[in-house]
């Protein structure tokens, strides 16, 4: 992701990259960021300290690296795009806290597609909710085989909003054996680890006589790289608060 980041936003006449960061350890610290990214150098070096006044910091990276980020643009001031999946309850209160000092734009996902995709979820569930017979709610999410964390924060994030409109307090993470009849106020979880499967997202409700699917599914990872682009232009020069793709977006 950091690699189409510089590549993309390298070609965006809307975005001037001013930092490549990466953690204390990375063996190509120093080497110019776009040879790294397959665009050629670009002048700028990959380091892993912010020395340099900037807009926004996006950060697509892992948990581990959340903490810093975060804090790295409470010192500076400057807005935040956190991209990063699968944090703690403890980072998820630090990015709350943060929030309140600068802009923060904080979203599962950084595709136009998904985003869209959950309004039209929202949209299904809330119709769905007094359904004679009531409606099944399964989510199946397939991500390339290096990902750590299951269920994606996407496939949560959808669950989070049928729950929203629908009401559903269960949760079921797979099944195997013999667990009985469905609840009525239960969501599944299926995640698949599979290949270099950049990531799907299938919600489905189930009817009796009629099921609806919707399905949203990346070739590529540019639609994240852009999506991330997009929020950084976004949250410069907001004030301090927490912002979803859905401000960014206009949903």
């Amino acid at each position: 992701m950091g690699q189409r980041l510089i590549a993309l936003g390298h070609q965006n006449p809307g975005i001037n990259l001013v930092a490549a960061l990466e953690h204390d350890g990375q063996p190509k610290l120093g080497e110019d960021a776009g040879a790294i990214a397959g665009v050629g150098p670009i002048g700028l070096p990959l380091t892993s300290k912010l020395d340099v006044e900037a807009d926004a910091l996006i950060d697509f990276s892992v948990p581990a690296g959340a903490d810093r980020a975060i804090q790295t643009c409470v010192d500076s001031n400057i807005a935040l795009v956190m991209a990063t999946t699968g944090l703690t309850d403890a980072q998820k209160a630090l990015l709350h806290e943060a929030a309140q000092k600068i802009a923060i734009v904080w979203a599962p996902s950084m595709s136009l597609a998904v985003n869209l995709t959950m309004k039209l979820t929202e949209i299904a569930a809330a119709a769905l909710k007094d359904y004679p017979g009531g409606a099944d709610v399964e989510i199946i999410e397939r991500h390339h085989r290096f990902k750590e964390d299951s269920p994606s924060g996407t496939a949560l994030k959808f669950g989070e909003i049928v729950q929203s409109q629908m009401g559903q307090t269960k949760e079921a993470h797979g099944r195997e054996g013999r667990p009985g009849e469905r609840p009525r106020d239960e969501i599944g979880y299926h995640a698949v680890r599979v290949g270099d499967n950049p990531g799907e997202h299938t919600i489905i409700f189930g009817l009796l006589g009629e099921t609806i699917e919707l399905k949203v599914g990346a070739s590529n990872r540019d639609c994240y790289a852009n999506g991330a682009l997009k929020a950084a232009q976004y949250a410069a020069g907001k004030p301090p608060g927490l912002y979803t793709m859905a401000d960014v977006l206009g949903l």
